[in-house]
């Protein structure tokens, strides 16, 4: 079996972004970037679904420019057989990553694709479903379970006040969601490895962009607390202050 599993290389959560001085754009210096979060979930269900039938080739594809292939080696040293590199430098939309990735899965035979969740970064959670509706594959959202019983996927969904049970004919495309399992970590043995894995590089197919960043702005800084009174008798005063400056009474 042949699985497909789109990672992203995102800023670390804890680092300080800075806008770019166009205004449009984050600035990329003294970023640190790592593998999407949600990603892990994927690339490891795929791993663990390639030790459960003891074959198969796990294929790990990511758009980006050249930072990328540092992301495409820890995946291929947790596991992944080999790495396709979408070289793009521009900052694409949802939909013209999801063409990107359509064309690259394309010809593949992929019967599985992964995608996490959604990416910390832009927390869009359209990439996934897109790409899937491009390829025309049934796509399961925001899975927090996973069986596999031959060509059928038995997948649980976290829903209010409960599970939701789907099951699906292979091919199918899936969204990972946290608590799916728990990703491995890349073992010295599988860093070596990764070293001599093949990554390919693709000239990525974006088309025409759908949205466009008019500009970016840190959100205001927040003004100074004041303190209106003491116990009860304050009472009058917080209720004028939230009616007539803040004006949310």
């Amino acid at each position: 079996m042949i699985q497909v599993v789109c990672v992203k290389q995102v800023p670390d959560s804890e680092t300080r972004v800075r806008i770019a001085p166009d205004g449009k754009a984050l600035d990329p210096s003294g970023v640190t970037w790592i593998l999407n979060p949600y990603d892990e979930f994927a690339v490891e269900q795929a791993l663990r679904v390639k030790e459960q039938l003891g074959a198969g080739e796990v294929i790990a594809v990511s758009l980006g420019g050249a930072g990328v292939v540092t992301t495409l080696r820890n995946v291929l040293a947790m596991g992944a057989d080999r790495a396709i590199h979408l070289k793009c430098d521009a900052t694409p939309d949802p939909l013209q990553v999801a063409r990107a990735l359509a064309s690259g899965i394309r010809g593949l035979g992929a019967q599985i694709v992964w995608f996490g969740r959604q990416a910390i970064d832009d927390d869009a959670s359209q990439v996934g479903p897109v790409t899937a509706e491009l390829l025309e594959l049934p796509c399961v959202t925001s899975i927090a379970a996973f069986e596999l019983d031959g060509t059928r996927a038995t997948v649980e969904r976290d829903i209010e006040g409960g599970r939701e049970v789907i099951e699906c004919t292979l091919p199918a495309a899936f969204t990972t969601d946290k608590g799916l399992n728990d990703p491995r970590y890349a073992s010295l043995r599988g860093i070596m490895a990764a070293k001599k894995k093949p990554i390919e590089e693709r000239p990525a197919e974006l088309g025409a962009p759908g949205l466009e960043i008019v500009s970016l702005a840190p959100p205001p800084a927040r003004s100074a607390g004041r303190i209106v009174g003491q116990g009860t008798d304050a009472i009058p005063e917080l209720l004028r202050a939230l009616h007539e400056e803040a004006k949310i009474l």
